[in-house]
Formats: C-alpha cells, structure tokens, sequence
C-alpha cells in the first residue's frame, strides 16, 4: 500500500518557504504562483518570434498580467537545444526596453531569464526583482555578487552541459540525486557571494539535458527535491517530452499535456508553473490546490 503522506503538500503550514522581494510578498505556504513566459527572441522552440518586436512584448506582458501572471519572466536568448549564445549587447536590446515599459504599467513582479550578470543588472535597475539563471549561476562568476549586491530573489536551475550541446546523449547514475547535489552547488554559489537564502528558488530543469524518461522520473519523484528546503518552480509549458510522449510535433498543440504535467507538479510539491499559456496556467494551479487544501472528515 503506498504510503499516504509521500504526495502531502510540503508547503502547507511552511511560512519558511515564503519570499518577500521589493515589495512583493509570495506565499507559497498558501498557493503555487504561474510565471508567464515572455520571450523576445526570434528563435525560441514555441514562440520564437511573436514577441521579437518589443511593442509585442510589452502588449503581450500586460495582457499576461491580465491573464493572473503572478510574474512575468522576460527572456532575451533562447535556451532551446541546440541553440547558439546571444551577445550581451543583443540581449541587452531585446530585454531592457520591455522590462522598463512594462515595470512602469504593471505591478506584476518581473523576472529577467539570463545568465549574463550585466543583462540581469541592467534589468533590475529598470524593475526587475528575480533573476532566472538557467545555468544554476554557474556561466557567470558575477552573477551571484549582482544577486546580493541587488538583494532580488533568485532562481537556480540545473542544466546538463550548455544550450548547445545539453541534449547530446545526456547520462546520470541517478538523475534527482545528480540534479539535488548539482542544485546544492548552486545554492552554495548564491550563499558564498552573499544572496540570503530566503530569497533562492530551485528548478531541476526540465528539458535542459534530459531524456524524455528523464523528464517524467523526475515530475514523478518531485517531492525529492523538498530536501533542498526552498521553493520549487517547475517548467514543463509545451515541451518536446509531452510532444514525444503524446506524438504531437507543434509545440502549440501541447496545452493539455502541459496542463497535465503542472498539475501533477503542484501535487508533488511544486510552488511556482512556468507557462506560456498563462491563464490556463493559473485555473490549473488553483484546481490542484483546491484538492490539496481539501479538509479530510
């Protein structure tokens, strides 16, 4: 018989999980948060392109906003496989505009997706109040001093080897045990450099050098991660495993497999949804939520 309390919500009643940063103040002992994905590059996997034009972006932030984002994460250079860095300078033009337009429209908290130290800087000055760092702050040595010296909130994700070369026959003994020790270095990197623990969120990195089988093992053995002690986002949002696993090719026929996904995350421990398709992102959260916190007679 399994055991009942293996997919308890680790959250409730955790007030230690919470985060406040300039003047937002997240929860996550109440409810699991949805950040939208904003990406103003013209190669991302699923909307690579669409929001390339920075009057585009900053409609389609507000319209997000609209939609319940709790934040909005704004990313300049794709991380899809394969995919080739961006120059500082490139990524600089296709961010700061938008987080500077739209810091001044909306209350929503923004997150700026790079792991360039100098974009991420520049973005705070203009709103930013998160850093998304997909390289767990491993790609740049400033990134973790610009984290404390800023005192933002800070999201270390783990990725396999780079952008480029992530999906080349990815291999682990065991992949939440590599992940967790690989995320503990991160951590240690964001400690050592200054930035309070209070403010650090952790991701396994769903996609970045995983197999498909890796993808589900680790969704299945989430609540693993809860031994890390920080809040867990998770970004599944029409990924090439749901396409792979449901033979759907177009990332944008993907929504009910990514529903599925978040849904089962929350279940798991999850405390923030990574999503492009935000307002389905956020009755997804609230539903499993309401089935989390449902009191038993």
């Amino acid at each position: 018989m399994r055991n009942p309390s293996r997919r308890k919500r680790s959250s409730q009643n955790r007030p230690d999980l919470d985060i406040s940063v300039k003047g937002f103040h997240f929860a996550f002992s109440l409810r699991t948060y949805v950040m939208g994905v904003l990406n103003t590059t013209p190669d991302s996997f699923s909307d690579g392109g669409k929001y390339y034009d920075t009057e585009k972006a900053i409609t389609r932030a507000l319209e997000m906003a609209r939609e319940g984002a709790d934040i909005i994460d704004i990313g300049g250079e794709s991380t899809r496989p394969a995919a080739y860095d961006v120059s500082e300078d490139e990524e600089m033009r296709r961010v700061i505009a938008v987080v500077r337009a739209i810091s001044k429209k909306i209350e929503v908290p923004i997150s700026i997706d790079t792991r360039k130290a100098a974009v991420a800087e520049s973005a705070i000055k203009e709103g930013a109040s998160i850093i998304n760092d997909v390289s767990g702050m491993k790609h740049d040595p400033n990134m973790a001093k610009v984290a404390a010296r800023n005192n933002v909130a800070v999201i270390l994700m783990h990725m396999k080897g780079t952008p480029r070369d992530m999906q080349s026959s990815p291999r682990y003994r065991d992949v939440v045990a590599d992940i967790i020790k690989s995320l503990k270095e991160s951590i240690g990197i964001a400690r050592h450099a200054g930035v309070k623990e209070k403010k650090i969120i952790i991701d396994p990195g769903i996609g970045f050098g995983k197999t498909v089988e890796h993808n589900l093992e680790i969704l299945n053995r989430l609540d693993e991660f809860k031994a890390l002690g920080r809040p867990i986002c998770v970004g599944t949002s029409r990924k090439s495993f749901i396409g792979k696993v449901l033979n759907l090719k177009d990332p944008n026929d993907r929504l009910a497999g990514t529903i599925a996904t978040s849904a089962i995350s929350v279940m798991n421990g999850a405390n923030i949804l990574r999503v492009h398709d935000v307002r389905q992102g956020c009755s997804t959260a609230a539903m499993a939520d309401s089935i989390l916190r449902i009191k038993r007679s």
